[in-house]
């Protein structure tokens, strides 16, 4: 006599449960991998957010980012420093200032990005066919994740 066992769908803390170990030994190494940059993963996630979305306030970059407003200025003036982003005056109120990224915050942000998308098919590469086929369907799990979390998670008014 077989007995039969119910399947739960598992949830959100049982995935997290089991992923975690292996997420934060997998960010370590990446992380050990690409510090030979020069650029954080917070910048270069800002100058992103720059090239896909054009010019932006502050106070846009902060909420996109997750961040505080003071967090975000603090970033975007160590990029300044770096001739990477520059501000400008917001034409349509000129009291504002948006931030956009220049020509050798781009081509930065496209060297840097190359050497880590490198960096990731190694680790990828070391994956059989079916673990490469596996990895690919959840590549866009994990974008739509990255999508949707951390925009509203915290005050960005205040630090």
């Amino acid at each position: 006599m077989s007995i039969m066992v119910a399947m739960t769908n598992p949830t959100p803390e049982d995935i997290a449960a089991r992923i975690r170990p292996a997420l934060t030994k997998l960010y370590v190494m990446y992380f050990r991998i690409a510090e030979q940059s020069d650029l954080t993963g917070p910048q270069l996630s800002i100058l992103a957010r720059l090239k896909d979305n054009g010019p932006s306030r502050i106070s846009h970059i902060a909420k996109q980012e997750g961040i505080r407003i003071p967090t975000a200025s603090n970033a975007l003036h160590q990029l300044e420093q770096r001739e990477l982003v520059e501000r400008v005056r917001d034409e349509s109120d000129r009291r504002g200032v948006r931030v956009t990224l220049t020509d050798l915050g781009a081509s930065e942000l496209q060297r840097v990005g190359e050497e880590r998308t490198k960096y990731l098919a190694e680790m990828l590469g070391t994956l059989d066919e079916e673990g490469l086929k596996r990895a690919d369907e959840l590549a866009e799990v994990i974008n739509e994740l990255a999508d949707a979390y951390g925009a509203n998670l915290i005050d960005t008014t205040t630090e």
